[in-house]
């Protein structure tokens, strides 16, 4: 046991260790600092090629992944060459199937370009072609050989008709055959007063006509086919004669890519089948009502644009893209629609990329943790990774969900690097549950939360306090300040030895002081500011802890700082809430009496302890049981709780704590309740490090303070804990004037004789303890407890 002086409380920084008055002297750092092991995993994952090597950067927020990702990615993605555009075109043999077009970096836009002047030019040529007088004449003389061949047969039908005695009237539902009588047409109601036998004859002629006429009438039908078909020809012809240039100037500028020119030949052919839209003129007869819903001549085009979702025109290098939100859509892109005529519709030029379509051969950094949050991202990025392209479906479609029909695009060849953002829990999570992602993931950048405090990683903090303060236009630190804000970062890190890597915590605190330093009018953050800015952080989260405080002081919750009681010791435990983390002390009682062996802890048995408490009980049963049940079996019965604990325990921090409380109920010798007491035993009755070490002395300082300091109270520490210690200045202060004291423990012996003033006692060659030892009283305890449990199961006792 060693009482520990005022400089093992605490490390602190040396003003002589920077050669400098103020951090504006130092200089500026240019990298991530105190992560080298995380550094060169991401120097591996990124450069090898291979697939299945992307990489999952594991670390706490503020610890430079971002920086590191960031910074890593722009030098390696400025030697990388520069991806290919891509575009989407119509599919004119599968409209809702649009196909993917390559061009070389820049290319794409060009294309679009060309293509949207082919068909205007195509749209000005082929009208002023229909407009020209020669294909006007072709048309006439085409239109003329119809007509008197239509003439003809007209005549015919007339001559026909004049030889069968009858005259041909045109009608608007068609031609009438009247008969005549000595060149009179005869009225209806004429032919009716005729004879009989005259009207059985002119019905007779009128049959035979009418089969004569019929013939003839198909002939006429045939010919104006013939006419459209010739015309339809003609004008093809025409148009294809009128198009060849545009054609063969897009054909040998994209030679190359034989999927381009293919499709502008598929272009060209749509654009005749379908002229009269693509130049806006109306087929004859056509209801109003239906000529509203032909689209404009110029909304018809759009199915001839072309539309550009990856431009590189203006990358240097590879692509970089950091994904803010990582929803589906935003990731493989989406078809966008619009009303129209109450329906929605799309097209080809609604189709809009998404993060995977723009990092297409370069680099892809997704936050894991929003992700994650989004149900179909994760396994549609599985996929695409696997099948090595990327495709684009609607949302509820990938979900298993009815959808309406809409475009499913042709999948584009996907190649590049997936960088997943998140913490240590979800790479573990991953990799258990999913086999998936052991193979898509090889690489693993840890980045750590501390780093070790030696001369050269304070500097290197110095550096940064520099860095920042240039960067944001904060006021320069003093040097005394700087050493308080390294003093911190040992206190962020839970160690002497150790700085922590959460330049996010440390940044903001330099943020705070230089609001506090200006708004004084100083001219720099002294440290007068530092202390002030942790002093304020704490004293706006800590509400909860003054409250708890109150509550002792008041007698709610009974404490005990003076004073020795038989079985009873406080415990000291830490609650965090989110940002805020402090230690409170809890009374902690044993009680013993004869029984079948049986420790049984209350909290267990009314669930409201955590696996790690009740293996922390076990393990104190099993130092009783090495120490005392080697010649006698333990016929006890005791219980030990929390008192006034009404939320879950868990943790094994208190289970030197219980055993001190055993050991003093079984020898029944006080505990001296000035002392509070922390760390884990092992069955060997070996005490252990625990967490939190800085807030729970802390916190038993407070209550001691608000109470009334005698300069008796004190507070015992695993001594492997020392290290740790990083305490405020006031515990420290009242330590070194002896009104507060703190004391490390190794073994459960060291910790029973300080808090009872007797000693343990070791084992003497005949096996037993001094009986004016702890250990003795408890073994002698123990064996009355023995005779007593014999004597009671004797089979006479019962009679």
């Amino acid at each position: 046991m060693q009482k520990l002086d005022a400089r093992q409380l605490r490390a602190r920084c040396k003003v002589r260790e920077f050669a400098c008055k103020t951090s504006a002297e130092l200089s500026t750092l240019e990298g991530v600092v105190g992560q080298p092991r995380a550094l060169n995993a991401m120097q591996f994952g990124l450069e090898i090629p291979d697939k299945g090597f992307n990489i999952y950067v594991a670390g706490m927020p503020g610890t430079g992944r971002s920086t590191a990702i960031e910074r890593f990615l722009k030098e390696l993605a400025a030697t990388k060459p520069v991806p290919s555009d891509w575009c989407y075109v119509t599919n004119y043999a599968n409209q809702f199937i649009p196909k993917a077009l390559e061009f070389p970096a820049g290319m794409g836009k060009v294309f679009a370009s060309k293509v949207d002047r082919f068909i205007e030019a195509s749209r000005t040529s082929i009208q002023q072609m229909l407009e020209s007088e020669e294909y006007a004449k072709q048309r006439e003389e085409q239109t003329q050989i119809f007509e008197a061949q239509r003439d003809q047969l007209t005549e015919e039908m007339r001559s026909k008709a004049q030889e069968a005695g009858f005259v041909l009237q045109g009608t608007q539902t068609g031609l009438l055959m009247v008969p005549i009588i000595k060149g009179q047409p005869l009225t209806p109601d004429m032919v009716a007063q005729l004879k009989p036998e005259v009207r059985k004859e002119i019905e007779s002629r009128r049959s035979t006509l009418e089969t004569e006429l019929r013939a003839t009438f198909r002939k006429l039908r045939n010919l104006e086919r013939e006419l459209r078909e010739q015309l339809r020809q003609m004008e093809e012809k025409a148009v294809r004669f009128t198009l060849e240039p545009l054609i063969t100037e897009l054909e040998e500028e994209y030679q190359g890519n034989d999927k381009a020119v293919k499709w502008v030949h598929e272009l060209s052919d749509d654009l005749i089948e379908n002229l009269n839209q693509f130049i806006g003129r109306q087929p004859e007869g056509l209801p109003p009502i239906m000529a509203a819903r032909i689209p404009s001549p110029e909304d018809f085009a759009q199915r001839y644009k072309v539309n550009l979702i990856v431009d590189n025109s203006e990358q240097d290098g590879a692509p970089i893209v950091f994904v803010s939100n990582a929803t589906y859509t935003n990731l493989f892109g989406r078809v966008e629609k619009e009303p129209r005529f109450g329906a929605l519709v799309t097209d080809t030029t609604m189709i809009r990329a998404g993060d995977l379509h723009r990092a297409n051969g370069g680099y892809l950094v997704i936050p894991v943790r929003e992700m994650l949050m989004n149900p179909v991202s994760y396994p549609a990025l599985k996929r695409a990774l696997q099948n090595d392209q990327v495709g684009m479906e609607e949302v509820s479609e990938v979900m298993g969900f009815l959808t309406v029909k809409t475009l499913h695009p042709e999948p584009i060849p996907l190649k590049l690097k997936v960088i997943l953002l998140g913490e240590p829990m979800w790479y573990q999570q991953l990799y258990q549950l999913d086999p998936d992602f052991r193979e898509l993931f090889k690489v693993k950048a840890d980045f750590d939360t501390t780093m070790d405090r030696n001369q050269d990683s304070v500097r290197i903090y110095g550096d940064f306090v520099c860095t920042l303060t240039e960067k944001e236009s904060l006021l320069p630190l003093t040097v005394q300040a700087i050493a308080e804000v390294v003093d911190f970062s040992s206190r962020l890190a839970d160690s002497k030895d150790k700085l922590s890597t959460r330049f996010d915590v440390v940044s903001d605190v330099i943020r705070e002081s230089n609001f506090y330093a200006k708004k004084e009018g100083k001219k720099e953050i002294g440290l007068s500011h530092i202390k002030k800015t942790i002093d304020e952080r704490y004293f706006r989260s800590s509400l909860y802890a003054e409250k708890i405080r109150e509550y002792i002081k008041k007698g709610v919750v009974l404490i005990d700082t003076e004073g020795d009681v038989v079985g009873q010791i406080n415990g000291l435990s830490v609650l965090s809430l989110g940002d805020f983390t402090f230690g409170q002390p809890s009374r902690i009682t044993a009680t013993v009496a004869p029984g079948r062996g049986q420790v049984i802890d209350i909290e267990r048995e009314a669930q409201l302890s955590g696996p790690l408490q009740i293996k922390g009980v076990q393990i104190l049963t099993g130092f009783l049981h090495k120490t005392f049940g080697q010649d006698k079996p333990l016929s006890l019965s005791a219980r030990i709780t929390f008192e006034q604990s009404y939320g879950g325990v868990d943790g094994d921090s208190a289970s030197s704590t219980e055993l001190y409380a055993m050991l003093s109920a079984l020898s029944e010798v006080p505990i001296q309740q000035r002392f509070a007491v922390t760390g884990s035993v092992n069955q060997n009755g070996h005490v252990q490090a625990i967490g939190g070490v800085n807030q729970k002395i802390e916190g038993y300082f407070a209550v001691c303070k608000e109470i009334g300091l005698t300069g008796e109270q004190g507070v015992l520490v695993p001594k492997s804990n020392v290290q740790n210690l990083m305490l405020k200045d006031e515990v420290i202060e009242a330590v070194e004037s002896g009104k507060f004291h703190i004391f490390s423990v190794e073994t459960i012996e060291e910790g029973i004789e300080l808090l009872t003033g007797m000693p343990a006692g070791k084992r003497q060659a005949d096996g037993k303890f001094p009986l004016d030892s702890i250990f003795g009283r408890v073994d002698k305890r123990l064996r009355e407890m023995a005779n007593i449990m014999r004597e009671h199961n004797r089979p006479d006792v019962g009679n």
